[in-house]
This record gives C-alpha cells, sequence and structure tokens, in this order.
C-alpha cells in the first residue's frame, strides 16, 4: 500500500506514560472564502482490501465491529445493513493513523469502543495512537503512544492485541510487535509497560493477540522459534504477572500463534498456528485446543498441511450458543483455495464449508477477478460468528468480507466498506461514466453508477493487479489506455471510452517488471509510456505511434518522469524531470523532447504536473510544500501561485456559470491545513470545500472535476476509495 513520507505534527517524545489526550472533532481550518456546504459520498465498489478483524459485541445483538490494515475502522448498522466509517476525520498528518491494528469492547459498557492505530512502524512512520469513544465510535477522545503500531505489516491479520480486562473495565492491555505489553488503567488515557517475560525483537512480531478466558488473560506470542525453551502463549490470573502456559504445543506447525477464541461451555481455548505470522509467506500449520480446568491440550487441525498443499491456520470463532461449535479458517492456501472449517464436536471432525458453498457476487462483480466465478477466499485470517445467529458467520478475505445466513450461501458483505487504495482518476467529459479510476490491487474500473458497484467489475484483457498508468486521448475521448501490474500483458487501449479492452498487439520487455505511467497525444495517434520498477529504478520511456504494435526508446525524455501530453496540439508532450527541477517539452509528437524551464524544486517523485483542458501550454506544477507553480507558455517559465503554500495534486472541472476558465480542484494548503480546495478564479481565490470530519489521511494521489457539472469533484484516497462531493 502506498505510504507518504510525512509524519504527524504531534508525536509525543518519552515513554507511554507521557501521552497526551486530543479530543475530536478538531479545529476546523481556516480558509481564504466563506465555503459552500459540500456533500460528501463514496464512489462505491465494494470492499477491494484486505478485512484483517471482525468483532461481534458479546452482549448487544446487532452491533459490530470491522478494521481494515490501510483503510480505517467500521460500524456495522444493523437496520440499514451497512457498515458506517468510523475514523474519516484523521487528516493529513495523520495518514499514518488509518491502518488499525487492533480494536476492543467492553461487554459491560455496550456503547465503549477502543482502536489501536498505526499503519507502520518504520522508523519513517509516526508513532501509533489509541482511541476510545462511548458513543460506538460517533466520538473519540485520543492518546497519542510512544511506541509505533504495524496494521500493514506482517501479522496483521492476527488477532486483537488491544483488550479490556475481564476484572475492571477501566483496565486495558495492549501488545506491540516491538515493544513488549503496554497497560492502561485509566480506560487509556495513559499507558506503561508492563511486566512481560519474553523479550520482544526489533524485527519480530510481539504478541500476536490477547483473548479472556473467565478471569484470565492469555496473550500470544510471535518472536518465538516454537521451541519448548522460547514460549509463544502467556497467561496472568492476576492482572500483574505473567507465565508461560505449561504443555503447548511446539514445532514449525506451532510456531506461530495467529488467533485464538475461547468456548466458556466447555471450558476449551482454541488456537490456531502457522509457521509465520502471514497473511503472506505461510507454509504449515495446526489447531490445538487447550482445556483450561485442567491444562491438558489436544490437536484438532482439520486437515494437515503437506506436499503441494501448504498453507497455515488463521482465523477462529466459537459459536457462543452451541458448545463445541467452532470455525477455523485456513490462510495462504493456494493450491487448494482457502476454505472454513467448521466442527460441532469440539474438533473431532470437521466438515469444509467451501465445498458446499455458492457464492453470489453479483453486487461487487470485480470479486470474479476477469474469470467466470469467485473463489472462496484467500488471506482468510479474520472470521466470526453472530453471538445471536449460529447460522451468521463472516470471514474477511484479501478484498471483501463474505457473510452467510444458512452455511452454504455466501454473499459480501461489504456495504459501506470502501478500502480501494485510488492512483489515478479520469472523469469523461461525454460517454456513460462519469469516473473511470485505476486503483491498486483492482487495476481500473468504468463507474457506470457512483451508488453501485461497476457492472463489468475489473477492466480486463488482460487483468491488473494495481495500475500504473491511466489516460485518455483529449480530442477523443473514447480512446483511453491503461497500464498496470498483470501476467497476461501490461498495456491496453479501449476504443469505447473504457468500456471494453484490448492488450496492446506487442510491449516492451522491460514493460513486465517496470509498468509505469502512460499517456496518450490529443488525437490517441502516439502512446508515450514510462517505466519505473517497484523500487524507484527508472528506464527509457518507449513510444508507439501504431496503438501499441511496436515502440520505440525516446532518449530525450527524462527517465522515469510522468509523460503528459497537452490536451489541444497532438505534436506536443510534456515531463517534469523530478530528478532535476526541469520541464521538458516535445513539439514532434514525442520523438524528441527538451529542456525548457529550469531550476525549480527537484527530489522528490510525487511532484505532478497537469495541464489545463482545451489549453495548448496552460501548464500547473504542484511541488507539494514548495508551492503551485504555472505557465502558460508552455513551460517556458513558471510563476508561483501566491494564493496557497502547499500544492499535492491538481485537477479541472466545469467552469462555474459565466466563467471562461475551467474550475480548479486541489489538496494542499492556503493556510494552516492540508485539505481539498475549489477555486473559480483561475487559482485567484480558494475555498475548502471538505469538512474536519471527512479528511481520510493521506490524499495526494489525485484529484480531478466533473467536466459535466460544475462542483462535482472526484478525490483519490489511500485506502478509502474514492469520495466524490458535490455541493448542497
Amino acid at each position: 500500500m502506498r505510504t507518504s513520507g510525512l509524519s504527524r505534527r504531534a508525536v509525543l517524545a518519552g515513554t507511554a506514560a507521557a501521552a497526551a489526550l486530543t479530543t475530536v472533532p478538531f479545529l476546523p481550518g481556516r480558509a481564504q472564502a466563506a465555503a459552500p456546504t459540500y456533500r460528501w459520498r463514496t464512489a462505491v465498489i465494494g470492499g477491494t482490501g484486505f478485512v484483517t478483524g471482525v468483532l461481534f459485541h458479546p452482549s448487544v445483538r446487532g452491533l459490530a465491529y470491522a478494521r481494515t490494515d490501510i483503510g480505517g475502522a467500521y460500524r456495522w448498522d444493523d437496520r440499514h445493513e451497512r457498515w458506517v466509517p468510523l475514523i474519516d476525520h484523521l487528516g493529513w498528518d495523520d495518514w499514518n493513523l488509518l491502518g488499525v491494528e487492533a480494536m476492543a469492547v467492553d461487554p459491560a459498557h455496550p456503547d465503549r469502543l477502543y482502536l489501536a492505530l498505526g499503519t507502520y512502524a518504520q522508523s519513517w512512520a509516526g508513532n501509533g495512537a489509541v482511541l476510545r469513544s462511548d458513543d460506538r465510535g460517533a466520538t473519540w477522545t485520543r492518546t497519542d503512544l510512544a511506541v509505533k503500531l504495524g496494521a500493514n505489516e506482517d501479522g496483521r491479520g492476527c488477532g486483537e492485541r488491544l483488550l479490556v480486562d475481564p476484572r475492571d473495565s477501566d483496565t486495558l492491555w495492549l501488545g506491540t510487535r516491538h515493544d513488549g505489553l503496554l497497560k492502561s488503567t485509566d480506560r487509556s488515557a495513559t499507558w506503561q509497560a508492563a511486566s512481560f517475560p519474553a523479550t520482544p525483537s526489533a524485527t519480530g512480531q510481539g504478541v500476536t493477540f490477547l483473548v479472556v478466558v473467565g478471569r484470565t488473560v492469555y496473550a500470544g506470542w510471535g518472536d518465538s522459534d516454537g521451541t519448548a525453551d522460547e514460549p509463544n502463549l502467556y497467561r496472568t490470573t492476576d492482572g500483574t504477572t505473567w507465565e508461560p502456559v505449561p504443555g503447548r504445543p511446539t514445532g514449525t506447525v506451532a510456531r506461530v500463534p495467529i488467533r485464538a477464541s475461547y468456548d466458556c461451555h466447555t471450558r476449551e481455548l482454541y488456537v490456531t498456528y502457522a509457521d509465520a505470522p502471514g497473511p503472506n509467506g505461510q507454509s504449515a500449520g495446526s489447531v490445538h485446543k487447550l482445556r483450561t480446568t485442567d491444562g491438558k491440550w489436544t490437536e484438532v487441525t482439520p486437515v494437515k498441511p503437506g506436499g503441494t498443499d501448504t498453507f497455515g491456520y488463521g482465523g477462529v470463532a466459537v459459536d457462543a450458543r452451541r458448545p463445541g461449535t467452532v470455525v477455523v479458517s485456513t490462510n495462504n492456501r493456494w493450491a487448494d483455495i482457502d476454505t472454513l472449517y467448521r466442527t460441532t464436536d469440539g474438533g473431532r471432525t470437521w466438515t469444509s464449508l467451501k465445498d458446499t458453498a455458492v457464492l453470489d457476487v453479483s453486487e461487487t462483480p470485480y470479486l470474479k477477478w476477469g474469470e467466470g466465478k469467485p473463489k472462496f477466499g484467500w488471506w482468510i485470517q479474520a472470521v466470526g460468528i453472530d453471538p445471536y445467529d449460529s447460522r451468521h458467520i463472516v470471514y474477511g478475505t484479501g478484498a471483501t468480507l463474505y457473510g452467510t445466513r444458512d452455511l452454504t450461501h455466501w454473499a459480501p458483505q461489504i456495504r459501506g466498506l470502501e478500502e480501494t487504495s485510488v492512483r489515478q482518476l479520469l472523469s469523461p467529459p461525454a460517454g456513460e461514466a462519469h469516473l473511470i479510476s485505476g486503483n491498486g490491487d483492482i487495476g481500473v474500473v468504468y463507474h457506470e453508477s457512483l451508488t453501485a458497484s461497476p457492472a463489468r467489475g475489473m477492466a480486463t484483457n488482460p487483468v491488473f493487479g494495481s495500475s500504473t498508468g491511466l489516460a485518455q486521448a483529449a480530442a477523443r475521448p473514447s480512446y483511453v489506455v491503461r497500464a498496470g501490474w498483470g501476467d497476461h500483458g501490461n498495456g491496453a487501449h479501449s476504443n469505447d471510452g473504457g468500456q471494453t479492452w484490448a492488450p496492446f498487439e506487442a510491449q516492451p520487455a522491460i514493460a513486465k517488471d517496470a509498468p509505469g505511467p502512460i499517456a496518450a497525444n490529443a488525437d490517441g495517434s502516439v502512446l508515450l509510456w514510462s517505466f519505473v520498477h517497484w523500487d524507484g529504478t527508472p528506464y527509457p520511456t518507449q513510444r508507439s505511434a501504431d496503438n501499441g504494435a511496436t515502440w520505440s526508446e525516446v532518449t530525450s525524455f527524462p527517465k522515469g518522469a510522468t509523460p503528459v501530453a497537452d490536451p489541444a496540439d497532438p505534436s506536443v508532450f510534456y515531463a517534469f524531470d523530478t530528478a532535476t527541477g526541469t520541464l521538458h517539452a516535445s513539439t514532434d509528437g514525442g520523438l524528441t523532447f527538451a529542456a525548457r524551464a529550469g531550476g525549480l524544486n527537484s527530489g522528490d517523485r510525487e511532484f505532478q504536473l497537469a495541464v489545463a483542458p482545451g489549453r495548448s501550454g496552460d501548464l500547473w506544477l504542484s511541488l507539494k510544500w514548495n508551492g503551485l507553480y504555472r505557465s502558460t507558455d508552455g513551460g517556458a517559465t513558471f510563476s508561483k501561485v501566491s494564493s496557497c503554500w502547499a500544492s499535492y495534486t491538481l485537477g479541472f472541472g466545469r467552469a462555474a456559470p459565466g466563467a471562461s476558465y475551467p474550475a480548479l480542484y486541489m489538496v494542499g494548503a492556503t493556510e494552516s491545513v492540508t485539505a481539498v480546495h475549489h477555486s473559480d478564479d483561475e487559482a485567484g481565490t480558494w475555498v475548502r470545500i471538505n469538512d474536519d470530519r471527512h479528511q481520510w489521511g493521506w490524499i495526494g494521489a489525485a484529484v480531478t472535476g466533473d467536466p459535466r457539472i460544475h462542483g462535482r469533484v472526484y478525490l483519490a484516497t489511500n485506502g478509502r476509495g474514492v469520495q466524490y462531493g458535490e455541493p448542497v
């Protein structure tokens, strides 16, 4: 998933005990003019990301929560049968908090909810935070931590690392990856290091889950080697002293405890294990249960991995209404496809629910991935059984949350939950769709409607994983090209505005390993394709003048730059060399490029160049915190725009009534807050059009207005899909 180099402004120094409190909503940012009221909604695709945890409230019917690795947390609205996003208020500086490491509820206080936030534990990422709510996530109080969490790192599908102590609702436990176990005795207002007998590793997993067993708390430990000398399961009966659990399983198949669930009727704790934390890299695993009354362990593994059928075990959920009824999931099982196993006799016999499953993905067609039918799932580590309905089971995958109410018929239970990382946006000037998006994981989708998942699903022929480029011929909008990561080709063209596709007849050899941005000139007669490896290594750009049948290297094009076509003159292309801070242009259809304006800011690959629709040579350059620059002479000279001090991405939309210049939309800052802004006077003045409840973390990839509807804007987010706003 994409990351940003920016860190939060307020990272606390010292220990976790010095944590500070902040109450949200935050104070609104200032704007230069009164902003119109905007209504923000999410363009429906349906999931598309890794649902890492699902938690049914044990004492409230119909109340559940879900967490994701980069796209926030959600509450299930049972009345309207949809998920409600809970942390969209987190803004630009808090981008690292959109990943949810863990969540916890209090069985004794149904309205209380806790979230542990932090997407990355790397040195360049900010510290984590804990949010607490007394109204099921409608409002929050925040505690910043002095440690890092890793919701989008290995082990993100493990169990909940946050827990309310069964003896005292004011006491919480938080398991970290690299800093041991933390404890709070004031409902997460402050945190202190707790005494714990295991030593964390700088690169390990630390605590993998915390689970209540009566009045005892159990903790999984992910830094063990699986031998008897290095315990991987601990417990405390007094909230002070932790001890290894005796008799626990050992060996490679039980090296990392992934999740655990307790059957209070039989007094048995079920634990899933794997040889790695997952979701990738697991090849062995097992399931065991501990009878807590006498300490006896029993292996209850449904099917043992072996041969070419390698996998680990992930999710586990106990039926609160039926003793001995348990569901577990396999994970990383690519040969035979992951499944859920269900037992009604305490693990003596198991049934694979995949074998009788009838999958209905008509509401989210992309889940077929270009094939004739969907598969049951992959990356299954989140599993839940409704405590009030034994036949209501849900499980998360790398793209959705499936649910059933009869153990046979399954469908995505995903309404309202959108986790797409969006990379490119197009709003065509004509045609059925007002929006085409290029995305991480699901390639390009054509949005016939903004309120229903695209009927065509993912763009096929070929299917991409992540999209790296998307462009439309300005004077021939029926012609669209795309590029991306795929196993059966990395570039394609469309002659019907993006509804159907055909692969390029040929592609440069480097395209397979380094597909990058692509551009089509104004009439679609010339293509320029840039190539950048995932590690950032640039390669020479290639040109085609025959719709991708042949390609030739453009030696004068700056390596790694994004090609941009002039919308009015088919012979002109532009490219901003972020390595040197120089604007390059071609006047011979991309055959050769020459340097024009130089001396601009350099060294940041996220600098963006945009060209105003219908106008030749009218360029806008977003240089992040260095500001916004404009050229009206094709890049020969640039002038700094004085109305804002930061610009990250900029796009155009339909001009205001009576105006001759397109509306501008920008993610940037006019004063202190990075936000979404709108201008109807060529950036003379800006108004902020999002509010403090709608910020979505990092939103610097793309923004565009609708060329047919003044005021409508589409915004790319890194984990909350495409947000679109309209004045009301």
